[in-house]
């Protein structure tokens, strides 16, 4: 009886010091309470060591939207007081111009760039904290912006495919606080000229923008150059914008399709320990394990599964490797998250991305993994 007391309180305490982290097998699937422990783990490590005073720029509210999916299955009101500070520390705005004159959409880092996407994510988070305690405040600027935008001819925002992450679920979520159908309509308008530009019909793959175009740009050894983390931008978007898109509109269907021939193409591209490289279809271009692509797909795969868009004997599999990998590899014994390839464009031959890469935007993507995991236990 002692041998036996003595075994069962050491696998306790195995348990306990693993902390979170998913089973053993990546086809067995973790537990709720794994899963749980796994974002807190995360997410903890992260706030602890971020303030919430930062830039509204993209690759920290990228993080934000990832927190606030963390709340909603967590209700840990930490997680919402640290994404509110944060939004009242940047006046609810992003980019803060307010001479439209001046307004511009090309890339850029200052003020002026109001009507660049990398300056509008934060509106989705805004929008977010709107819904949970509705003071029109919060999404005065956002309305403001968004309406101007709309109000242009222009319809080449999204030039890269980052901005359909951006923005696509900024239209849709400000659409269901408005009921204003613009929204929704010049959101199909962009999404199109987005995929014209560059969405390869061959592969059901994005490139990452003009420029990385097949043939103009190849892989080192001559294939198509598809960036990871530009195509978890791209998947990311559809589930977010599916999720509140009325069932109704004319464009659901042409989403879904999409969305569906994105994950049939991302499957047999994931490598057999969970994760995607950098380059999908070359992995000898830039080789080993990255997280905030693989970390954006095991969301879509989740997201995907959990509304029945997604044949779960299929891809649950690919989902819980994933899993797997972002629980067991990237994220490390204090909650640090690695692997995550550091802010850029493409797949970079010869850049080390090792445990200590860490960066907001493959935390907020491993939230968001984390969060439709725990929904699909919940069901």
């Amino acid at each position: 009886m002692k041998l036996k007391n003595y075994l069962t309180g050491l696998l306790l305490a195995l348990g306990a010091v693993l902390g979170g982290c998913a089973s053993v097998s990546p086809d067995a699937g973790p537990s709720r309470h794994a899963v749980v422990a796994a974002i807190d783990k995360v997410n903890t490590h992260w706030q602890a060591r971020m303030p919430a005073e930062e830039t509204p720029f993209w690759n920290v509210a990228a993080y934000h939207t990832g927190n606030i999916e963390a709340y909603r299955v967590t209700g840990n009101e930490r997680y919402r007081r640290y994404s509110e500070a944060w939004a009242e520390h940047n006046q609810w705005m992003g980019a803060k111009s307010q001479n439209k004159a001046n307004w511009k959409y090309n890339y850029g880092e200052t003020d002026e760039h109001v009507l660049f996407g990398d300056w509008q994510i934060c509106f989705q988070v805004y929008a977010d904290l709107y819904q949970l305690d509705k003071d029109p405040r919060k999404i005065a600027r956002a309305r403001e912006v968004m309406e101007y935008q709309m109000s242009t001819p222009n319809k080449d925002y999204w030039w890269w495919v980052d901005g359909l992450y951006m923005v696509m679920p900024v239209m849709t979520k400000l659409y269901n606080i408005t009921g204003n159908r613009q929204y929704l309509d010049k959101l199909h308008e962009y999404y199109s000229h987005t995929n014209s530009v560059m969405y390869s019909s061959q592969a059901n793959l994005y490139f990452r923008d003009a420029r990385y175009v097949y043939p103009q740009h190849k892989s080192v050894n001559g294939k198509m150059d598809f960036w990871a983390r530009g195509n978890g931008w791209a998947f990311a978007a559809l589930a977010k914008v599916l999720a509140e898109l009325p069932q109704d509109d004319p464009h659901r269907a042409e989403y879904v399709e999409r969305f569906r021939a994105m994950a049939a193409a991302l499957l047999p591209l994931q490598q057999a320990d969970g994760y995607w490289t950098r380059s999908l279809m070359d992995a000898a271009h830039a080789p080993g394990p990255e997280t905030s692509g693989t970390a954006f797909f095991t969301y879509g795969l989740l997201w995907g599964i959990n509304q029945g868009l997604l044949p779960r004997d299929r891809y649950l599999p690919a989902a819980q490797r994933g899993w797997h990998y972002l629980t067991t590899v990237a994220m490390q014994p204090d909650g640090r998250l690695g692997y995550i390839q550091p802010i850029g464009d493409r797949a970079i031959p010869g850049q080390v991305v090792d445990q200590n890469s860490t960066a907001h935007f493959g935390v907020g993507a491993f939230l968001l993994a984390g969060a439709e995991m725990v929904r699909l236990l919940d069901k």
